[in-house]
């Protein structure tokens, strides 16, 4: 088991003791088992897994950067969410939203922000169903 601390803009999110840690790179999947090398990496909005004591939890992560070293794992997010906080209506509005958007014709529309904006709401329906 080593510990894993979530960190957002908003406060620290969630504090853990897992025996795997598996979530999404830049370079591909990742797991992270106890006394793994020191690491650092981007994460992608993605799912993020874990093996606690109770069993496994999944979450939806809207990108961040890892730090990894001593058994001690810093996930620095822009987002993080359980399953069991994420709000299945919100997220299929807000895919909705990102939806439209991507197939408006308004030239002042940002096709990035709303492609980010679909892959975090798809993450999230992801991880609540």
């Amino acid at each position: 088991m080593f510990l894993v601390k979530v960190i957002t803009p908003q406060a620290k999110v969630r504090v853990m003791n897992t025996s795997i840690l598996n979530l999404v790179t830049p370079s591909g999947e990742m797991g992270l088992l106890s006394h793994h090398m020191p690491i650092i990496t981007m994460v992608k909005i993605s799912k993020m897994s874990t093996i606690e004591e109770d069993g496994r939890h999944e979450y939806a992560v809207s990108g961040g950067v890892l730090f990894y070293k001593d058994n001690e794992a810093t996930l620095l997010a822009d987002a993080f969410e359980g399953e069991e906080e994420i709000d299945l209506e919100r997220a299929l509005k807000a895919k909705e939203r990102a939806e439209a958007r991507l197939t408006s014709q308004d030239p002042n529309t940002d096709l990035k922000r709303a492609k980010i904006a679909l892959t975090k709401a798809m993450n999230r329906i992801s991880v609540k169903e």
